[in-house]
């Protein structure tokens, strides 16, 4: 009984030693979890160079267009600009955490160079964003 225990212990401590905490996903990290689902541009509450963004669901006042983006838990991104015909255009791409509060987009289509997003506040009503290229 006594070799059992020891080995149980011991296993569980070759397991734990093995978690690397950094190869966890970007959808896997508590805070960046949050950022799933799809967000649009609150121009009116922007401040400076930080940009404010809130669920779709919420009760936005009227506006011409409102951009935005979708971050899908498995690392798929869509940004969605004001297309020609003023509807919403996406454009997918893909998302990845760089630390704890930087998210790295890059698009498909390659029309734009890889950007980062410093996530300045999260929270499930409001997303603060500041863009760096």
């Amino acid at each position: 009984m006594r070799l059992f225990l020891l080995l149980s212990c011991l296993s569980t401590v070759l397991l734990a030693g093995t978690c690397n905490p950094d190869a966890k996903t970007a959808a896997q990290s508590p805070s960046m979890k949050q950022l799933e689902g799809t967000w649009l541009h609150a121009q009116e509450e922007d401040q400076g160079d930080v940009r404010v963004y809130r669920p779709n669901t919420y009760a936005f006042p009227p506006a011409r267009g409102r951009t935005g983006f979708q971050f899908d838990h498995n690392g798929l991104f869509t940004q969605f600009d004001i297309a020609p015909t003023d509807g919403l255009e996406g454009r997918k791409g893909q998302w990845k955490a760089s630390g704890s509060a930087k998210v790295i987009i890059s698009l498909d289509d390659k029309r734009d160079p890889d950007y980062t997003l410093e996530i300045v506040s999260l929270d499930k009503d409001v997303l603060k964003v500041r863009r760096l290229e």
